[in-house]
C-alpha cells in the first residue's frame, strides 16, 4: 500500500496475495480439477483409482471419500471440497462423489456468469434459492419405502457403485439382516444405530464366504490353551479392570530376611488370584471378557475352572457386547453377580485364516451384530468393507425416513426441468444463477452415461424427452445402455443422501465463489536451503499446488 511517496507494509514480507477475478478463477480451477479427478468413478460403470502413498502402500478404490482422503491435496480451495466430501460421508455415508462432481459443475457454470458480469453474491443467492426449491421438489418426488424388497434394491444400488467383485444381491441380504437386527422403535419412530453393526475383515477364502453373525466377533483368542474352545449356554461376565496385582504408585521394596518366608510370600500372591477366579466362578460365569490384562497365574486358575477368558478387548467391543448379550460392564470383581451376566447360546474360538477369533452367537435379542468380510486379497477385502459401509448407512436411513427416490440420474433430470420452470417465476439476475443450477444438475446423468461408454449428448436428449412426457422415474439403464423406468428396474437412490448432497454442494460452491482475496503466509524454507520457485501467478510459491 502506498500513501503519497511512503510505502506502508501491512503483510509480512514474502506473503503471497491473489485478489479479485484472479483469485476467483484460480479457486474455481482448483475445485474443477478435484471434481474431474473423481468424476470417472461415479456410478456402477465407474473406473477405479490406484493411490500409492509415500511408503508404497496401495489403495485401489472408486469410493469418492477414500480417494480424496488418500490424495495428498495441498491447495486450500481443493481442501474445502475434500471437507464437503467428508461431511457427506459422516452425515449419510454415501454420495461423496456426487457432492464433489456437483460442486465442481456449479462452479464451472458460475464461471461463465462471472465473465458476463454477474456478481458472485447474486450467483450464491440464486443457488440457495434453487436448492431450497430442489429440496421442496424432492419431497413431492419421494416414493414410500414400505417393504424389504425396496430396502434390498437400495442396498444393491449402493453396492453396485463399488467394485466388490461379488454379487451385490449376496451382500445386500447381509446388510438387510444386520440393519433389521439393530433397528429399534422409539416414540413411534424407527431408529437404526449403525454403530451397533460391527464389521470385521480377514484375508483369505472367497468374497462369498462373507457372513452375518447374530452376535459379535472379537478379534482375540482365548488366553490359555487349556480353556474350552466351545462354551454352550454361555454366562458372560464383562470386566473392565485388570485381573492382575496392582503395582504401588510409589516405589516400594519388599525385604524378606527369612528364606522360608519366600514361599509364603509367593503363596499369598497365588491366593489373591485364586480369590479373583473364585469370585468369577461364584457369579456363575463361564465366559470372562476383560478389557485389560489377565495375569498368567489367573489364566491358569480360570482354565482349571473351565472358564473361557479373553483379555484386552476394546472398549467399543465391550459396549457392543453389553448390548448384544444383556451383560453389565463391571469395574470391581466384588460387584460381579448373577444379575450382571449376559447370555448367549454359544461362545467359541474359530480359526479364520491364520488367526483365531472369538465368536459370540445366539444372543436372545441382540442389539449389536457382526459381519465378517472375507476375500482373496487385502485390497478386495478393503473395498468390500467400504461398499458395506455405504450400503449399511443408506439402508439404515431409508428405514428411518420411510422413503426413497428413483436412481440412474432420473431425479437430477426431473429436478433440472422443475428448477428451469421455477427460474422463470423468479426473474432478475438470480434467474440466471437458478438456470445455471438446473444445468449443473445434468452433470450427474451425463457422467453416468460417459462412464458407461454411452454418447452423453444423445442420452441427455432422450432423457429430457421422457421427462417432458411426465415420465419422472425414467433414468439411464446402465446394464442395457438405454433410457428406462428406474422404479420398474429397481434402481433406487436414498432420499436423505440426495438431499444432503445438494445442500453440501451448494454450500461449498457458494463459499468458494464469495472468496475474492487469498492471502497465503510465506512457506518455510526447504531443508536443502533451495529457495522455492513460483510467485503470484498460478499456484506456485505461497499458494501450494494441489
Amino acid at each position: 500500500m502506498i500513501t503519497g511517496q511512503t510505502p506502508i507494509l501491512i503483510l509480512k514480507e514474502g506473503t503471497e496475495r491473489q485478489q479479485g477475478k484472479n483469485a476467483q478463477k484460480n479457486n474455481i480451477e482448483a475445485a474443477k480439477a478435484i471434481a474431474d479427478a473423481v468424476r470417472t468413478t461415479l456410478g456402477p460403470k465407474g473406473m477405479d483409482k490406484m493411490l500409492v502413498d509415500s511408503i508404497g502402500d496401495i489403495v485401489i478404490t472408486n469410493d469418492g471419500a477414500t480417494i480424496l482422503k488418500e490424495m495428498d491435496i495441498d491447495h486450500p480451495t481443493a481442501k474445502m471440497l475434500v471437507e464437503a466430501s467428508k461431511s457427506q460421508d459422516t452425515a449419510v455415508g454415501d454420495g461423496t462423489t456426487t457432492v464433489v462432481v456437483l460442486a465442481g459443475e456449479l462452479l464451472k457454470q458460475a464461471e461463465s456468469l462471472l465473465e458476463q458480469g454477474v456478481h458472485s453474491t447474486v450467483i450464491a443467492s440464486g443457488y440457495h434459492l434453487a436448492v431450497t426449491e430442489a429440496k421442496r421438489q424432492l419431497d413431492s418426488l419421494a416414493i414410500k419405502a414400505d417393504d424389504e424388497e425396496t430396502l434390498k434394491r437400495i442396498a444393491i444400488t449402493a453396492l453396485s457403485g463399488k467394485n466388490t467383485s461379488v454379487a451385490p444381491e449376496f451382500l445386500a441380504d447381509l446388510v438387510i439382516k444386520a440393519v433389521n437386527a439393530v433397528a429399534e422403535e422409539r416414540d413411534g419412530k424407527v431408529i437404526v444405530d449403525t454403530a451397533n453393526i460391527k464389521v470385521d475383515k480377514k484375508n483369505g477364502g472367497s468374497a462369498t464366504d462373507t457372513q452375518f453373525i447374530s452376535g459379535l466377533i472379537i478379534d482375540k483368542e482365548k488366553v490359555h490353551s487349556k480353556m474350552p474352545s466351545v462354551v454352550k449356554n454361555a454366562k458372560i461376565a464383562l470386566i473392565n479392570s485388570a485381573l492382575e496385582i496392582k503395582k504401588t504408585e510409589i516405589e516400594a521394596k519388599v525385604q524378606i530376611n527369612d528364606p522360608s518366608k519366600i514361599q509364603e510370600f509367593l503363596d499369598q500372591e497365588t491366593d489373591t488370584f485364586k480369590e479373583m477366579v473364585e469370585k468369577v466362578k461364584k457369579s456363575g460365569a463361564n465366559v470372562l471378557l476383560c478389557q485389560k490384562g489377565i495375569d498368567d497365574t489367573a489364566q491358569y486358575y480360570l482354565a482349571k475352572e473351565g472358564i473361557y477368558a479373553v483379555r484386552r478387548v476394546k472398549q467399543s467391543d465391550m459396549e457392543k457386547l453389553a448390548k448384544a448379550t444383556g451383560a453389565k460392564i463391571v469395574t470391581d470383581l466384588d460387584d460381579l453377580t448373577p444379575d450382571s451376566l449376559g447370555t448367549a447360546e454359544k461362545v467359541e474360538e474359530r480359526k479364520i485364516g491364520d488367526d483365531r477369533m472369538t465368536f459370540i452367537t445366539g444372543a436372545k435379542n441382540p442389539k449389536a451384530v457382526s459381519i465378517l468380510i472375507r476375500g482373496g486379497t487385502e485390497h478386495v477385502v478393503d473395498e468390500i468393507e467400504r461398499a458395506l459401509h455405504d450400503a449399511i448407512r443408506v439402508v439404515a436411513i431409508t428405514k428411518e425416513d420411510g422413503k426413497y427416490l428413483p436412481g440412474g440420474g432420473a431425479i437430477e433430470a426431473e429436478l433440472s426441468m422443475k428448477i428451469r420452470d421455477y427460474a422463470n417465476s423468479v426473474g432478475g439476475r438470480e434467474q440466471l444463477a437458478i438456470e445455471a443450477f438446473a444445468k449443473a444438475l445434468e452433470i450427474i446423468p451425463r457422467t453416468l452415461a460417459e462412464n458407461a461408454g454411452m454418447d452423453p449428448i444423445n442420452t441427455l436428449i432422450k432423457l429430457k424427452a421422457e421427462h417432458e412426457k411426465s415420465n419422472r422415474n425414467y433414468g439411464i439403464n446402465l446394464n442395457e445402455n438405454k433410457i428406462d423406468d428406474m422404479v420398474k428396474l429397481g434402481v433406487f437412490d436414498t432420499y436423505r443422501v440426495k438431499q444432503h448432497a445438494l445442500e453440501s454442494a451448494v454450500e461449498v460452491a457458494s463459499m468458494i465463489l464469495r472468496i475474492d482475496d487469498v492471502i497465503a503466509s510465506k512457506k518455510s524454507a526447504p531443508s536443502n536451503n533451495q529457495q522455492p520457485q513460483g510467485g503470484m501467478g498460478g499456484m506456485g510459491g505461497g499458494m501450494p499446488p494441489y
